[in-house]
Protein backbone atom coordinates (compact mmCIF):
# COMPACT_ATOMS: atom_id res chain seq x y z
CA UNK A 1 0.00 0.00 0.00
CA UNK A 2 1.28 3.19 -0.89
CA UNK A 3 4.85 1.95 -1.87
CA UNK A 4 5.45 4.18 -4.84
CA UNK A 5 4.27 6.87 -3.39
CA UNK A 6 6.30 6.62 -0.13
CA UNK A 7 9.59 5.91 -2.39
CA UNK A 8 8.85 9.09 -4.19
CA UNK A 9 8.42 11.41 -0.90
CA UNK A 10 11.43 10.21 0.61
CA UNK A 11 13.77 10.98 -2.66
CA UNK A 12 11.71 14.51 -2.04
CA UNK A 13 13.05 14.98 1.26
CA UNK A 14 16.58 14.34 0.53
CA UNK A 15 16.80 17.45 -1.60
CA UNK A 16 17.05 18.80 1.89
CA UNK A 17 19.83 16.11 3.03
CA UNK A 18 22.34 18.46 4.50
CA UNK A 19 20.85 21.73 4.23
CA UNK A 20 21.71 24.18 7.14
CA UNK A 21 18.48 25.96 6.58
CA UNK A 22 15.18 26.28 5.21
CA UNK A 23 14.81 28.90 2.04
CA UNK A 24 12.48 29.46 -0.55
CA UNK A 25 14.40 28.29 -2.89
CA UNK A 26 15.20 24.44 -1.06
CA UNK A 27 11.74 24.60 -0.52
CA UNK A 28 10.28 25.14 -3.78
CA UNK A 29 12.52 22.48 -4.95
CA UNK A 30 11.43 19.59 -2.68
CA UNK A 31 7.68 21.08 -2.91
CA UNK A 32 7.74 20.64 -6.53
CA UNK A 33 9.17 16.78 -6.10
CA UNK A 34 6.14 15.79 -4.08
CA UNK A 35 3.87 17.66 -6.48
CA UNK A 36 4.92 15.22 -8.92
CA UNK A 37 4.94 12.45 -6.69
CA UNK A 38 1.33 12.86 -5.61
CA UNK A 39 0.26 13.70 -9.51
CA UNK A 40 1.82 10.21 -10.38
CA UNK A 41 -0.23 8.45 -7.30
CA UNK A 42 -3.11 9.59 -8.57
CA UNK A 43 -3.74 12.62 -7.11
CA UNK A 44 -6.34 15.46 -8.13
CA UNK A 45 -3.90 18.16 -9.96
CA UNK A 46 -5.34 21.30 -7.86
CA UNK A 47 -5.30 19.04 -4.90
CA UNK A 48 -1.62 18.38 -4.86
CA UNK A 49 -1.17 22.02 -5.91
CA UNK A 50 -2.93 23.30 -2.14
CA UNK A 51 -1.79 20.54 -0.74
CA UNK A 52 2.30 21.35 -1.74
CA UNK A 53 1.28 25.08 -1.26
CA UNK A 54 0.11 24.54 2.13
CA UNK A 55 3.62 22.61 3.42
CA UNK A 56 4.96 25.29 1.55
CA UNK A 57 3.65 28.05 3.78
CA UNK A 58 4.08 26.69 6.81
CA UNK A 59 7.37 24.87 6.81
CA UNK A 60 8.55 28.90 5.24
CA UNK A 61 7.02 30.09 8.66
CA UNK A 62 8.72 28.02 11.20
CA UNK A 63 12.04 28.39 12.92
CA UNK A 64 14.14 25.55 12.39
CA UNK A 65 15.18 24.28 15.70
CA UNK A 66 18.91 23.12 16.42
CA UNK A 67 17.99 19.51 17.19
CA UNK A 68 16.05 19.09 13.68
CA UNK A 69 17.34 19.51 10.16
CA UNK A 70 15.33 21.49 7.78
CA UNK A 71 14.53 17.85 6.37
CA UNK A 72 12.92 16.44 9.34
CA UNK A 73 11.04 19.38 10.05
CA UNK A 74 9.64 19.22 6.47
CA UNK A 75 9.00 15.79 7.30
CA UNK A 76 7.06 16.52 10.12
CA UNK A 77 4.65 19.50 8.40
CA UNK A 78 4.20 16.85 5.41
CA UNK A 79 2.86 14.50 8.25
CA UNK A 80 0.41 17.39 9.89
CA UNK A 81 -0.67 18.08 6.08
CA UNK A 82 -1.19 14.64 4.98
CA UNK A 83 -3.43 13.71 8.31
CA UNK A 84 -5.19 17.07 7.68
CA UNK A 85 -5.69 16.11 3.85
CA UNK A 86 -6.88 12.49 4.85
CA UNK A 87 -9.56 14.25 7.88
CA UNK A 88 -7.33 14.69 10.21
CA UNK A 89 -8.90 12.43 13.39
CA UNK A 90 -11.00 9.26 12.62
CA UNK A 91 -14.60 9.12 12.35
CA UNK A 92 -16.65 6.84 13.77
CA UNK A 93 -19.51 4.57 12.61
CA UNK A 94 -23.03 6.19 13.55
CA UNK A 95 -25.10 3.27 15.58
CA UNK A 96 -27.63 4.84 16.46
CA UNK A 97 -31.41 3.72 15.89
CA UNK A 98 -33.31 0.55 17.36
CA UNK A 99 -32.35 -0.74 15.24
CA UNK A 100 -29.34 0.74 14.08
CA UNK A 101 -29.84 0.51 10.13
CA UNK A 102 -26.37 0.93 7.64
CA UNK A 103 -26.95 1.23 3.60
CA UNK A 104 -24.66 -0.02 1.66
CA UNK A 105 -23.74 1.65 -1.96
CA UNK A 106 -21.93 2.11 -4.81
CA UNK A 107 -20.84 1.00 -7.89
CA UNK A 108 -20.82 -3.68 -8.85
CA UNK A 109 -17.46 -4.83 -8.62
CA UNK A 110 -16.40 -2.19 -5.69
CA UNK A 111 -16.85 -5.20 -3.25
CA UNK A 112 -20.19 -3.94 -2.01
CA UNK A 113 -21.41 -7.65 -0.90
CA UNK A 114 -18.17 -8.87 0.48
CA UNK A 115 -17.65 -5.66 2.68
CA UNK A 116 -21.18 -5.94 4.09
CA UNK A 117 -20.30 -9.22 5.51
CA UNK A 118 -16.82 -7.60 6.69
CA UNK A 119 -18.44 -5.08 8.30
CA UNK A 120 -20.89 -7.30 9.79
CA UNK A 121 -18.39 -9.84 11.29
CA UNK A 122 -16.27 -6.57 12.39
CA UNK A 123 -19.10 -4.89 14.63
CA UNK A 124 -20.35 -8.12 15.77
CA UNK A 125 -17.05 -9.08 17.31
CA UNK A 126 -15.51 -5.97 18.24
CA UNK A 127 -18.56 -3.92 18.97
CA UNK A 128 -20.99 -7.09 19.80
CA UNK A 129 -23.66 -5.97 17.83
CA UNK A 130 -26.45 -8.34 17.07
CA UNK A 131 -26.24 -8.31 13.16
CA UNK A 132 -28.80 -8.89 9.92
CA UNK A 133 -27.66 -8.36 6.60
CA UNK A 134 -30.07 -8.07 4.21
CA UNK A 135 -29.92 -9.37 0.46
CA UNK A 136 -31.55 -5.96 -2.31
CA UNK A 137 -29.80 -6.71 -4.70
CA UNK A 138 -32.36 -8.38 -6.83
CA UNK A 139 -30.78 -7.51 -10.22
CA UNK A 140 -27.69 -9.42 -10.04
CA UNK A 141 -27.75 -13.14 -10.83
CA UNK A 142 -26.63 -14.78 -7.84
CA UNK A 143 -26.14 -11.96 -5.19
CA UNK A 144 -28.29 -13.14 -3.07
CA UNK A 145 -26.62 -16.48 -3.00
CA UNK A 146 -23.15 -14.81 -2.68
CA UNK A 147 -24.46 -12.60 0.63
CA UNK A 148 -25.91 -16.06 2.09
CA UNK A 149 -22.13 -17.47 1.67
CA UNK A 150 -20.58 -14.34 3.18
CA UNK A 151 -23.91 -14.79 6.32
CA UNK A 152 -22.86 -17.90 6.84
CA UNK A 153 -18.89 -16.96 6.93
CA UNK A 154 -18.95 -14.23 9.52
CA UNK A 155 -21.70 -16.52 11.19
CA UNK A 156 -24.79 -13.74 10.84
CA UNK A 157 -28.57 -14.06 9.46
CA UNK A 158 -29.13 -12.78 6.03
CA UNK A 159 -32.87 -11.82 5.00
CA UNK A 160 -33.66 -12.61 1.61
CA UNK A 161 -37.37 -12.20 -0.63
CA UNK A 162 -36.53 -14.20 -3.33
CA UNK A 163 -39.66 -13.39 -4.71
CA UNK A 164 -39.77 -9.81 -4.23
CA UNK A 165 -37.95 -7.28 -6.51
CA UNK A 166 -39.04 -4.42 -4.70
CA UNK A 167 -35.69 -3.15 -2.73
CA UNK A 168 -37.87 -0.33 -0.62
CA UNK A 169 -40.39 -3.28 0.68
CA UNK A 170 -37.76 -5.72 1.09
CA UNK A 171 -35.69 -3.19 3.24
CA UNK A 172 -38.63 -2.43 5.54
CA UNK A 173 -40.05 -5.61 6.12
CA UNK A 174 -36.50 -6.49 6.81
CA UNK A 175 -36.11 -3.59 9.61
CA UNK A 176 -39.22 -5.19 11.34
CA UNK A 177 -37.98 -8.45 10.88
CA UNK A 178 -34.96 -7.43 12.73
CA UNK A 179 -37.03 -5.51 15.53
CA UNK A 180 -39.25 -8.27 16.12
CA UNK A 181 -36.21 -10.22 16.48
CA UNK A 182 -34.13 -8.02 19.15
CA UNK A 183 -31.42 -7.61 16.15
CA UNK A 184 -29.91 -4.23 17.09
CA UNK A 185 -28.08 -3.58 13.34
CA UNK A 186 -29.45 -4.07 9.67
CA UNK A 187 -26.99 -3.39 6.82
CA UNK A 188 -28.28 -3.65 3.78
CA UNK A 189 -26.65 -4.47 0.77
CA UNK A 190 -27.87 -2.30 -2.14
CA UNK A 191 -27.64 -3.06 -5.81
CA UNK A 192 -24.57 -1.49 -7.66
CA UNK A 193 -24.07 -1.08 -11.62
CA UNK A 194 -21.55 -1.32 -13.97
CA UNK A 195 -21.56 2.29 -14.87
CA UNK A 196 -23.62 5.13 -12.79
CA UNK A 197 -27.40 5.83 -13.97
CA UNK A 198 -30.53 7.38 -13.06
CA UNK A 199 -32.58 4.50 -12.34
CA UNK A 200 -29.78 3.43 -9.89
CA UNK A 201 -30.00 6.72 -8.45
CA UNK A 202 -33.32 6.82 -7.83
CA UNK A 203 -33.73 3.08 -6.24
CA UNK A 204 -30.95 4.32 -3.85
CA UNK A 205 -32.67 7.20 -2.83
CA UNK A 206 -36.09 5.35 -2.50
CA UNK A 207 -34.47 3.13 0.00
CA UNK A 208 -32.48 5.65 1.79
CA UNK A 209 -36.02 7.51 2.45
CA UNK A 210 -37.65 4.82 2.96
CA UNK A 211 -35.37 3.66 5.94
CA UNK A 212 -33.71 6.70 7.38
CA UNK A 213 -30.64 5.33 7.58
CA UNK A 214 -27.85 6.37 10.63
CA UNK A 215 -25.10 5.48 8.55
CA UNK A 216 -24.95 5.34 4.68
CA UNK A 217 -21.47 4.27 3.53
CA UNK A 218 -20.15 4.30 -0.14
CA UNK A 219 -18.15 1.46 -1.10
CA UNK A 220 -15.27 2.25 -3.79
CA UNK A 221 -12.34 0.38 -4.94
CA UNK A 222 -9.41 2.27 -4.27
CA UNK A 223 -7.27 1.00 -7.51
CA UNK A 224 -9.57 2.70 -9.46
CA UNK A 225 -7.70 6.21 -8.49
CA UNK A 226 -9.91 9.35 -9.90
CA UNK A 227 -12.50 7.46 -10.89
CA UNK A 228 -13.13 6.43 -7.41
CA UNK A 229 -13.33 10.22 -6.25
CA UNK A 230 -15.27 10.91 -9.18
CA UNK A 231 -17.76 8.55 -8.36
CA UNK A 232 -18.20 9.15 -5.28
CA UNK A 233 -18.83 12.95 -5.77
CA UNK A 234 -21.84 11.85 -7.73
CA UNK A 235 -23.30 9.33 -5.06
CA UNK A 236 -22.87 12.08 -2.83
CA UNK A 237 -24.85 14.62 -4.75
CA UNK A 238 -27.70 12.15 -4.91
CA UNK A 239 -28.05 10.31 -1.51
CA UNK A 240 -25.85 12.56 0.79
CA UNK A 241 -23.66 9.43 2.32
CA UNK A 242 -22.19 9.72 5.73
CA UNK A 243 -18.48 8.33 5.21
CA UNK A 244 -16.25 5.78 2.96
CA UNK A 245 -15.10 2.06 2.81
CA UNK A 246 -11.84 2.00 0.40
CA UNK A 247 -11.45 -1.90 -0.63
CA UNK A 248 -8.64 -3.39 -2.16
CA UNK A 249 -6.09 -0.83 -0.42
CA UNK A 250 -3.76 -4.21 -0.05
CA UNK A 251 -3.49 -3.89 -3.32
CA UNK A 252 -1.05 -2.55 -6.19
CA UNK A 253 -3.26 1.04 -5.78
CA UNK A 254 -1.37 4.03 -6.36
CA UNK A 255 -3.47 5.91 -3.50
CA UNK A 256 -4.64 8.33 -4.68
CA UNK A 257 -8.24 8.05 -3.81
CA UNK A 258 -7.40 7.69 -0.17
CA UNK A 259 -5.63 10.59 -0.83
CA UNK A 260 -8.07 12.67 -2.79
CA UNK A 261 -11.99 11.55 -1.75
CA UNK A 262 -12.24 13.44 1.74
CA UNK A 263 -10.91 16.92 -0.23
CA UNK A 264 -13.73 16.43 -3.06
CA UNK A 265 -16.56 15.26 -1.24
CA UNK A 266 -15.81 16.65 2.63
CA UNK A 267 -17.06 13.23 4.11
CA UNK A 268 -14.73 10.63 6.08
CA UNK A 269 -13.08 7.28 5.34
CA UNK A 270 -14.36 5.01 8.07
CA UNK A 271 -12.61 1.84 6.94
CA UNK A 272 -10.17 0.42 4.62
CA UNK A 273 -10.59 -3.20 3.03
CA UNK A 274 -7.17 -4.73 3.20
CA UNK A 275 -7.14 -8.09 2.20
CA UNK A 276 -9.83 -11.42 0.48
CA UNK A 277 -10.38 -12.56 4.24
CA UNK A 278 -13.59 -11.86 6.09
CA UNK A 279 -11.35 -10.03 9.27
CA UNK A 280 -9.59 -8.03 6.43
CA UNK A 281 -11.19 -4.91 7.38
CA UNK A 282 -9.66 -1.96 9.19
CA UNK A 283 -11.10 1.66 11.16
CA UNK A 284 -9.69 4.42 8.86
CA UNK A 285 -7.00 6.54 11.19
CA UNK A 286 -5.62 9.40 9.28
CA UNK A 287 -2.49 10.34 11.18
CA UNK A 288 -1.57 6.33 11.14
CA UNK A 289 -2.18 6.24 7.10
CA UNK A 290 0.39 9.41 7.43
CA UNK A 291 3.05 7.38 9.56
CA UNK A 292 2.96 4.19 7.01
CA UNK A 293 2.98 6.63 3.48
CA UNK A 294 5.80 8.72 4.79
CA UNK A 295 7.72 5.10 6.06
CA UNK A 296 7.30 5.64 10.10
CA UNK A 297 5.19 2.29 10.20
CA UNK A 298 1.98 2.10 12.51
CA UNK A 299 3.28 0.68 15.60
CA UNK A 300 -0.68 1.76 17.75
CA UNK A 301 -2.31 -0.85 15.01
CA UNK A 302 0.10 -3.73 15.05
CA UNK A 303 0.04 -3.25 19.61
CA UNK A 304 -3.71 -3.31 18.94
CA UNK A 305 -3.83 -6.28 16.49
CA UNK A 306 -2.28 -8.22 19.21
CA UNK A 307 -3.95 -7.09 22.24
CA UNK A 308 -7.72 -8.38 19.95
CA UNK A 309 -5.39 -11.84 20.70
CA UNK A 310 -3.51 -11.72 23.78
CA UNK A 311 -5.10 -14.06 26.13
CA UNK A 312 -4.18 -13.06 29.57
CA UNK A 313 -4.08 -16.80 31.09
CA UNK A 314 -2.82 -18.10 28.56
CA UNK A 315 -0.05 -15.29 28.92
CA UNK A 316 0.18 -16.18 32.69
CA UNK A 317 0.91 -20.38 31.73
CA UNK A 318 3.29 -19.41 29.04
CA UNK A 319 5.39 -16.98 32.06
CA UNK A 320 6.06 -19.85 34.50
CA UNK A 321 6.60 -22.53 31.78
CA UNK A 322 9.43 -19.83 30.74
CA UNK A 323 10.53 -19.15 34.28
CA UNK A 324 10.94 -23.05 35.10
CA UNK A 325 12.16 -22.97 31.47
CA UNK A 326 9.99 -25.66 29.60
CA UNK A 327 8.31 -23.29 26.92
CA UNK A 328 8.21 -26.10 24.25
CA UNK A 329 7.08 -26.53 20.52
CA UNK A 330 3.96 -26.54 21.16
CA UNK A 331 3.75 -23.39 23.13
CA UNK A 332 5.91 -21.94 20.03
CA UNK A 333 3.68 -23.47 17.73
CA UNK A 334 0.90 -21.85 19.67
CA UNK A 335 2.47 -18.68 19.29
CA UNK A 336 2.47 -18.75 15.52
CA UNK A 337 -1.21 -19.52 15.61
CA UNK A 338 -1.99 -15.90 17.14
CA UNK A 339 0.55 -14.26 15.18
CA UNK A 340 -1.51 -15.78 11.76
CA UNK A 341 -4.96 -14.29 13.50
CA UNK A 342 -3.60 -10.75 13.66
CA UNK A 343 -3.80 -10.54 9.82
CA UNK A 344 -1.29 -10.97 6.99
CA UNK A 345 2.10 -11.57 7.83
CA UNK A 346 3.57 -8.85 5.24
CA UNK A 347 1.13 -5.93 6.03
CA UNK A 348 1.92 -6.38 9.91
CA UNK A 349 5.91 -6.38 9.18
CA UNK A 350 4.84 -2.81 7.36
CA UNK A 351 3.77 -1.52 10.31
CA UNK A 352 7.06 -1.61 12.37
CA UNK A 353 9.04 1.26 11.34
CA UNK A 354 11.74 0.86 8.82
CA UNK A 355 10.75 -2.75 8.00
CA UNK A 356 7.69 -1.44 4.75
CA UNK A 357 11.02 -0.28 3.20
CA UNK A 358 13.26 -3.33 4.11
CA UNK A 359 10.68 -5.57 2.43
CA UNK A 360 9.86 -3.55 -0.74
CA UNK A 361 10.86 -6.40 -3.13
CA UNK A 362 10.62 -9.46 -0.71
CA UNK A 363 7.20 -11.53 -1.15
CA UNK A 364 5.87 -12.92 2.31
CA UNK A 365 2.68 -14.78 1.79
CA UNK A 366 0.25 -15.91 3.99
CA UNK A 367 1.66 -19.25 4.19
CA UNK A 368 5.17 -18.17 5.60
CA UNK A 369 4.94 -20.20 8.69
CA UNK A 370 3.70 -23.77 6.63
CA UNK A 371 7.60 -25.09 7.05
CA UNK A 372 7.93 -24.71 10.40
CA UNK A 373 4.26 -25.74 11.38
CA UNK A 374 4.70 -28.80 9.24
CA UNK A 375 8.07 -29.35 10.73
CA UNK A 376 6.41 -29.18 14.22
CA UNK A 377 3.37 -31.36 13.32
CA UNK A 378 5.89 -33.81 12.17
CA UNK A 379 7.01 -34.34 15.66
CA UNK A 380 5.56 -37.06 17.97
CA UNK A 381 4.50 -34.80 21.39
CA UNK A 382 7.12 -36.41 23.28
CA UNK A 383 9.56 -34.60 21.18
CA UNK A 384 7.60 -31.55 20.96
CA UNK A 385 7.74 -31.42 24.46
CA UNK A 386 11.52 -32.26 25.10
CA UNK A 387 13.22 -30.95 21.52
CA UNK A 388 16.68 -32.60 23.00
CA UNK A 389 15.55 -36.16 22.45
CA UNK A 390 15.63 -35.20 18.49
CA UNK A 391 18.81 -37.33 17.52
CA UNK A 392 19.89 -37.60 13.81
CA UNK A 393 17.04 -40.35 12.80
CA UNK A 394 14.66 -38.19 14.44
CA UNK A 395 15.82 -35.62 12.25
CA UNK A 396 15.60 -37.57 9.12
CA UNK A 397 12.46 -38.63 10.23
CA UNK A 398 10.69 -35.73 10.99
CA UNK A 399 12.05 -33.95 7.49
CA UNK A 400 10.24 -36.96 5.33
CA UNK A 401 7.58 -36.75 7.48
CA UNK A 402 6.89 -32.78 7.04
CA UNK A 403 8.72 -32.22 3.04
CA UNK A 404 11.41 -30.47 3.74
CA UNK A 405 15.18 -31.33 4.37
CA UNK A 406 17.38 -32.22 7.65
CA UNK A 407 19.21 -28.88 7.25
CA UNK A 408 15.50 -26.86 7.28
CA UNK A 409 14.62 -29.31 10.67
CA UNK A 410 18.26 -28.01 12.20
CA UNK A 411 17.77 -24.64 11.33
CA UNK A 412 14.53 -24.58 13.33
CA UNK A 413 16.07 -26.38 15.93
CA UNK A 414 18.69 -23.83 16.42
CA UNK A 415 16.78 -21.17 16.34
CA UNK A 416 14.41 -22.52 18.73
CA UNK A 417 16.82 -23.27 21.36
CA UNK A 418 18.66 -19.28 20.88
CA UNK A 419 15.30 -18.54 21.47
CA UNK A 420 14.94 -20.59 24.34
CA UNK A 421 18.17 -19.20 26.01
CA UNK A 422 17.27 -15.56 24.92
CA UNK A 423 13.76 -16.58 27.21
CA UNK A 424 15.29 -17.62 29.62
CA UNK A 425 18.03 -14.96 29.84
CA UNK A 426 14.88 -12.40 29.91
CA UNK A 427 13.51 -14.19 33.19
CA UNK A 428 16.74 -14.24 35.06
CA UNK A 429 17.52 -10.97 36.73
CA UNK A 430 21.20 -11.53 37.79
CA UNK A 431 21.93 -12.94 34.21
CA UNK A 432 20.22 -9.45 32.79
CA UNK A 433 22.08 -7.12 35.30
CA UNK A 434 25.17 -8.84 34.40
CA UNK A 435 24.71 -8.81 30.67
CA UNK A 436 23.65 -4.75 31.29
CA UNK A 437 26.91 -4.65 33.51
CA UNK A 438 29.00 -6.25 30.82
CA UNK A 439 27.55 -3.39 27.63
CA UNK A 440 28.07 -0.84 30.05
CA UNK A 441 32.07 -1.33 29.91
CA UNK A 442 31.86 -1.81 26.36
CA UNK A 443 32.89 0.47 23.93
CA UNK A 444 29.81 2.63 22.79
CA UNK A 445 28.14 0.55 25.30
CA UNK A 446 25.57 2.67 27.37
CA UNK A 447 26.71 5.31 30.09
CA UNK A 448 24.72 5.94 32.79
Amino acid sequence: MFESLSEKLERSFKVLKGQGQISEINVAETMKEIRRSLLDADVNYKIAKEFTDSVKQKALGRNVLTAVSPGQLLVKITHEELTNLMGGDKVDIDLSGKPSVVLMAGLQGSGKTTHSGKLARFLKTKRSRQILLVACDVYRPAAIDQLEVVGKQVGVEVYTERENQNPVEISKNAINYARNKGLNTVIIDTAGRLAIDEEMMQEIEAIKKAVNPSETLFVVDAMTGQDAVNTAKAFNERINFNGVILTKMDGDTRGGAALSIRSVVQKPIKFVGLGEKMDALDVFHPSRMSDRILGMGDIVSLVERAQEQFDEEEAKRLQKKLAKNKFDFNDFLGQIQQIKKMGNVKDLMGMIPGMGKALKDTEIDDDAFKGIEAIIRSMTNQERENPGLINGSRRQRIATGSGTSVNEVNKLLKQFEDMRKMMRMMNDKSKMNQMMRAMKGAPGGPRR
